[in-house]
């Protein structure tokens, strides 16, 4: 067989699989979480920032008004609405599909060292860690 031929046809098929290659999911747009609320998720200068955009339910059943950061460590920031509140801060490329930064968690007012996790082109993984331990959940892509 011809070397020649033989390095072409290798260089094309090369050529072909690096085409190929599905390239590494966007996590920007609006995601739901499991419990039907749903987070945005953009560029924020040179990182990834997220958004609450909805909650579920929309209202806090003990006030009947809508949910407020009732938990924040900050007391003068405790009422003001959870939606709009920042819950993913600086969120930076740390390999491939994975970014690192920070989650705000509004359950308890606290800020953990987190991940987003690329699972695929619909769903990431959103952990946030304490020590080594690591708990989260995955949510699915809106648009």
């Amino acid at each position: 067989m011809n070397f020649q031929l033989l390095a072409g046809a290798a260089a094309i098929m090369a050529f072909a699989s690096v085409c190929a290659a599905p390239a590494a999911a966007d996590p920007q747009g609006l995601w739901r979480g499991s419990d039907g609320g749903t987070t945005r998720i953009s560029e924020c200068g040179s990182a990834l920032c997220g958004f609450l955009a909805s909650v579920t339910p929309p209202n806090d059943p003990a006030t009947g008004k809508p949910w407020t950061d009732k938990h924040n460590s900050d007391p003068a920031k405790r009422s003001q609405p959870l939606v709009g509140v920042q819950v993913l801060i600086s969120m930076r490329p740390n390999g491939s599909g994975k970014w690192s930064g920070e989650l705000y968690h509004y359950g308890d007012g606290r800020t953990y060292s987190g991940n987003i996790i690329e699972v695929d082109a619909n769903n990431i993984r959103v952990e946030g860690c304490v020590l080594f331990l690591c708990g989260g959940e995955r949510l699915t892509r809106v648009r």
